[in-house]
């Protein structure tokens, strides 16, 4: 079981249709495959061996296709950058991961002097994209034309494919070690339905590449035959766009992405009605939105993915039938064919069908381990359960219904931000004298960062200082989008401060998630 088996596979089949689109820029199966096999041997050239991990910083690109493929030709382990962070965060988890060869493209290459000053560790940078060559950069065409063909390692099974960072709870993120079996695990597992993605179909790259929600959409299409069209980033037009031009039939969209697309104007100058499957996740869709992205799709079937980065990533699946249901269309769905979910209490032992705990998942798509930290690993993974974090209860047909989450964590526009990371960065304000972070509802993002200040005697400070002050720390997604102030925070009285009590305010009457 190893993540390129499906290239060959793809060769020996369909050798002449096309693997990659992006732009103008077209490579077929034949081609894709021996431009991975001479990266890997430039890869290779460069010092680069099993279980090394190599990095890549850029937006989405036929070069990210290759690199999920040549990384593990040659056995090593993919690091893919959040393009969302600040410098600091990058520098962190390529220095936490000891990633030794990075790829960064156009968009990213201003960042390179802060990422050599701050991990000098960093043995080699691989431009990929496609203007001027930065200084003491090597060219990533240069390096395929040049390189000799390596063959396959067939690297997989339970080795390490790849370290894929989440917010940490700790302030810190965290590096979730996948590997070959959990990833094709979870993807043969959500294409066993039959509602994942099309056989020999078109799917389309607009969510995040470095993402692994994207990812497992790679990692499905592949095994499917899949055309990948890819886009460099989201806009609703450009989606729109894509879509009609390369008749895709597939797509990964996170709510607040479909709900942008059906609002803008310009989506109705296209004909979206090759579209067959979307697939969504981080957050259920509302259902004025559903409709008007059902009416946008007219013969596309939707599909909800729940879980994490840790089940590689999906737990369960919510299928097309299902969105026909008021009722069902608020859950998450019900375990994936490949996915054991149960809903338990603080014990572990299983509660009784429609009362509230926490959802654990069990299964072959769960993580090795969080990287270089085994207290975490053995917190999180108890008996075999990865232990979720969302609290939750299942009906009597296995339905799983959110409620609530038990880490204190907040998804805002389909991105994970854990509310200590951002409560570091404000507190170090001089200003400040305490702090609490919380999600609220948004009409857009599904929930927004909001931040509750205490301010230090006689400071004053505005919104836009502390806005200002925290984006130089941590990543625009993660700063806040609202702030109120107060003389005193609510605390139990061990001196916990008590975050619901500061969220009855935003969100009376609902449910404490979206």
């Amino acid at each position: 079981m190893h993540l390129t088996q499906s290239l060959h596979r793809n060769v020996q089949q369909q050798p002449d249709a096309p693997a990659t689109v992006f732009g103008d820029r077209v490579r077929t199966f034949t081609e894709s495959a021996d431009r991975v096999a001479r990266l890997g041997g430039a890869l290779r050239a460069l010092g680069a061996k099993a279980g090394d991990r190599v990095g890549m910083l850029a937006a989405n690109s036929d070069r990210y296709h290759e690199y999920f493929y040549a990384v593990p030709w040659i056995g090593a382990a993919v690091t893919p950058v959040n393009i969302r962070w600040s410098p600091k965060e990058i520098v962190y988890s390529l220095d936490e991961s000891d990633t030794q060869i990075l790829f960064v493209d156009d968009m990213f290459a201003p960042m390179i002097p802060a990422i050599r000053d701050g991990f000098p560790g960093i043995r080699e940078i691989i431009f990929c994209g496609d203007g001027e060559l930065p200084d003491g950069c090597l060219d990533y065409e240069k390096l395929v034309a040049d390189a000799d063909p390596v063959p396959d390692t067939e690297t997989g099974d339970d080795a390490l494919a790849g370290v894929f960072y989440t917010g940490g709870t700790t302030g810190f993120p965290k590096g979730v070690m996948l590997s070959h079996r959990n990833l094709l695990t979870s993807a043969l597992g959500s294409s066993a339905t039959g509602h994942f993605l099309t056989p020999g179909g078109r799917l389309l790259h607009a969510a995040p590449m470095f993402h692994l929600a994207d990812m497992a959409s790679w990692v499905g299409g592949n095994l499917m035959g899949t055309t990948h069209v890819i886009i460099p980033f989201f806009t609703p037009e450009g989606v729109a766009q894509a879509i009609a031009l390369h008749q895709t039939t597939d797509a990964l969209l996170v709510p607040t992405m479909i709900q942008m697309l059906v609002d803008d104007p310009a989506t109705a100058n296209y004909d979206l009605s090759c579209q067959q499957h979307i697939t969504y996740g981080a957050s259920p869709i509302s259902s004025a939105v559903l409709d008007r992205a059902q009416r946008t799709f007219p013969n596309a079937s939707f599909i909800q993915a729940y879980g994490m980065t840790e089940v590689a990533p999906v737990a369960t699946l919510l299928l097309p039938d299902d969105h026909k249901d008021p009722v069902l269309r608020t859950s998450a769905g019900r375990a994936a064919p490949h996915s054991e979910v149960k809903i338990v209490g603080p014990d572990d032992a299983e509660l009784p069908r429609g009362e509230v705990g926490e959802v654990v998942v069990r299964g072959d798509h769960v993580m090795l381990g969080y990287w270089n930290q085994p207290e975490a690993t053995a917190e999180a993974v108890r008996d075999g359960w990865m232990h979720t974090g969302d609290g939750g209860r299942m009906d009597e047909h296995g339905y799983v219904f959110i409620v609530d989450r038990i880490k204190d964590m907040i998804v805002t526009g389909g991105e994970n931000v854990y509310s200590v990371e951002v409560e570091n960065a404000l507190a170090s304000h001089p200003a400040v004298a305490a702090v609490a972070v919380i999600g609220v509802p948004d009409d857009r993002w599904g929930e927004r960062v909001h931040a509750v200040i205490v301010l230090m005697p006689n400071a004053t400070v505005t919104d836009e200082d502390l806005h200002d002050h925290a984006k130089e720390l941590i990543a625009n997604y993660k700063v806040p989008r609202s702030y109120s102030y107060t003389d005193e925070l609510p605390k139990s009285g061990a001196g916990k401060v008590l975050k619901r009590e500061l969220r009855k305010q935003f969100w009376d009457g609902e449910r404490q998630v979206h």
